[in-house]
């Protein structure tokens, strides 16, 4: 490969949430790795690989200049945004102009900017679970009923959405907004066209306004596509509200920044005046360099290679956990580097509970995600961004330690 996943990137001291708050950080950390026991970062969504070169780069190369004063983004910005989306995603460059795109501090903030310019505090909204727990804060922080519509296994264990229960939902609560996530987090589902094309039927019917979180539309594993909810249909172009960013793609979190796409004219000017009312969403400088640097050609690259790692983590995580661990399961992801385990039937056989499974883990330095926060109640959810050798550490301590301990 041209780029470096293999290397074991040291973090300590960085500033680095996955790493320097083991231990410390009683939401997160039953307890600190014991002793021999280094630690083996599987929980916060980043990836503990270095970022594609250009990014530092551009960054470094802006910082050279000496004044960091007001600024307007850059035709370079729109353009680059612009060209991804068409090539990556097959967005019609007819039709997405940079009018249609502005930026958001973070994804959540642009959920937030779109409950607000769509619901009042108090009204109910729409969303799949096993939910993302930044969307169940979102809500509930700001004021809003979350109503749950139950992601359901078919017989082959891919997760797939209930179309009866959604329309039933809209329906019974008065529901016109709610939140879709593509792919989704935590269960890994990139959808395929029919699944947003029914979806899409069932908002349209209840005259529901679509915010699509697309954040993870980059990282697709073993050859599946992600399709933009937006092209789905006209109607589905113009209810839907999509938020996207490179800090998933390319480890940009610390930078702060992502950036909307929404085609209607009514609900980009009041998702954009809300926005606005804070004086907080406002672009940092060298955020935007960092996406010009990630979106050049090296970063098309790099991403395709790095699909391909996580691919190759992802296969063997769930070839794994199928051979190994006796009552453990997992439904493979599609795209996103996170797995969502499922550990009842495990749980049950030993007499165990998942407090248990997650302090077995971390005593070993394997730092998994409760997964009750996002409402599965013997889960966990594990973040496979890293090299392989650590993968394979990770997988082995697991099995001598807390699945097959003697």
């Amino acid at each position: 490969m041209q780029y470096d996943f293999t290397s074991i990137l040291e973090r300590h001291g960085k500033d680095a949430i996955a790493v320097d708050s083991l231990g410390r950080n009683p939401g997160f950390a039953p307890e600190a790795p014991g002793e021999g026991f280094d630690a083996i970062p599987m929980w916060v969504a980043d990836m503990n690989f270095p970022t594609v070169p250009t990014v530092t780069e551009a960054i470094i190369q802006r910082a050279q200049h000496p004044a960091f004063g007001y600024f307007s983004p850059s035709d370079e910005y729109y353009d680059s945004i612009i060209r991804w989306q068409v090539t990556r995603n097959g967005c019609d460059p007819a039709l997405l102009t940079r009018e249609c795109i502005g930026y958001e501090n973070g994804v959540l903030g642009g959920v937030v900017s779109a409950l607000t310019c769509c619901t009042a505090p108090g009204d109910p909204v729409l969303v799949h679970s096993p939910t993302y727990i930044g969307f169940t804060k979102s809500l509930t922080n700001n004021g809003y009923k979350i109503v749950h519509t139950p992601l359901v296994k078919d017989e082959q264990g891919v997760w797939r959405m209930d179309y009866e229960d959604m329309d039933r939902k809209l329906k019974k609560y008065h529901i016109h907004t709610a939140i879709l996530c593509s792919p989704h987090n935590p269960c890994g589902r990139v959808w395929e066209r029919w699944e947003l094309e029914k979806a899409m039927e069932v908002y349209k019917a209840n005259d529901c306004v679509v915010i699509s979180d697309e954040i993870w539309s980059d990282i697709l594993l073993n050859g599946h596509k992600h399709i933009p909810t937006q092209s789905i249909s006209e109607d589905a172009r113009n209810r839907t509200i999509a938020l996207y960013a490179p800090s998933k793609t390319f480890n940009l979190a610390g930078l702060v920044g992502s950036y909307h796409i929404i085609y209607n004219s009514y609900l980009r000017d009041r998702c954009v005046a809300k926005s606005s009312k804070c004086h907080y969403n406002d672009m940092n400088v060298l955020s935007m360099h960092a996406l010009i640097g990630a979106y050049k050609p090296e970063g098309y690259v790099w991403v395709d290679e790095l699909c391909q790692v996580l691919s190759n983590n992802i296969n063997y995580a769930c070839d794994y956990i199928r051979d190994h661990f006796q009552g453990v399961t997992v439904s493979k992801p599609e795209g996103t580097y996170m797995l969502f385990v499922d550990c009842t039937d495990w749980c049950s056989a030993h007499g165990k509970t998942i407090d248990d499974v997650e302090k077995a883990a971390w005593a070993v330095g394997v730092a998994i995600q409760d997964g009750r926060m996002f409402h599965s109640p013997c889960s966990v959810r594990m973040n496979l961004a890293l090299p392989f050798s650590r993968i394979q550490e990770a997988f082995d301590r697991l099995d001598r330690y807390v699945f097959n301990a003697q």
